[in-house]
């Protein structure tokens, strides 16, 4: 089988320049990958390749993240991120796609589902949260202090957390010994230079401070789920630390049919278990969606 080439864009949102990588055949059903925090596109490098034979795929780099525009006077917040998105997606011309969310990629994803549920063929969850049970106490317990009272005391603890330190723990926090040597280290150092340029602070502790905006809208993600019965598959690294199993098993409280695979590995699992992750995409997609 002969790989298709990754191709690497930009389009102009609302005067934002977005970065965005594409491959597959431009009349293949669409599948849109949403990454988390605080990565970009970059994380999609191994699955990409691995599914464009048989869809299109189009992972863009948030606004404030990758090689999109950082622009210091937008509204960063997951409601000004999912509107974004939303248009980068008409800006393409997508009008039907599956959805690959993960960490920040969960909430602005199902926002979008939210304001156009016509569109969402499938839901693939890689670590991507919806659901309160699903959130680690330890690593929460500085983001809901900022949450409730953002003050330089609360700050402080969560700059650590996009500290060179904090994103390679992000990384390697629960992988099994047999997986570690797969973790790329290049992986870590791409993310921590980007988090260091100039203005990431503002936008990074703005988007933070601003995620309990995502938890008033759990209850309104799993009605969406229980109304719409979108065929949904979560495939999670069960080390992750930071969105425990229990969010990926909670799926099936709203969607008895969601399908659940939970995967020796981290947060990140992408980085260890891109071919399983793969394998598991084509067959749901196939058997679910039929396109």
């Amino acid at each position: 089988m002969s790989v298709l080439p990754t191709r690497h864009r930009t389009v102009t949102v609302r005067g934002h320049e977005i970065a965005y990588r594409e491959a597959g055949p431009a009349d293949a059903p669409v599948l849109l990958l949403l990454h988390g925090f605080p990565t970009s596109s970059h994380m999609f490098r191994d699955l990409i390749p691995l599914l464009a034979d048989r869809y299109r795929l189009i992972a863009p780099d948030h606004l404030g993240f990758g090689r999109s525009a950082t622009p210091g006077d937008f509204d960063y917040t997951f409601a000004g991120l999912a509107a974004l998105t939303a248009e980068f997606t008409e800006a393409l011309g997508l009008d039907r796609f599956a959805l690959y969310i993960q960490d920040y990629g969960a909430p602005i994803g199902l926002r979008l589902a939210l304001a156009h549920p016509e569109r969402i063929t499938a839901i693939v969850t890689q670590n991507g949260n919806a659901y309160e049970e699903g959130l680690g106490a330890e690593a929460w317990a500085p983001v809901l202090a900022l949450i409730e009272e953002r003050t330089p005391e609360t700050e402080e603890p969560v700059r650590a957390i996009r500290s060179p330190e904090g994103i390679r723990w992000q990384y390697e926090t629960g992988v099994p010994a047999e997986y570690r040597d797969l973790l790329s280290p290049d992986a870590w150092h791409h993310d921590a230079a980007l988090m260091a340029r100039e203005g990431q602070d503002d936008i990074q502790l703005g988007l933070i401070a601003d995620y309990g905006s995502n938890f008033a809208l759990y209850p309104a993600f799993q009605e969406y789920f229980r109304t719409s019965r979108v065929p949904l598959l979560a495939v999670w690294g069960e080390g992750d630390q930071v969105f425990v199993p229990a969010g990926a098993e909670a799926f099936r409280r709203d969607l008895p049919d969601a399908e659940v695979h939970l995967l020796p590995t981290g947060h990140f699992a992408l980085e260890t278990h891109a071919p399983a992750i793969a394998g598991l995409i084509g067959d749901f997609l196939e058997r679910r969606v039929g396109e």
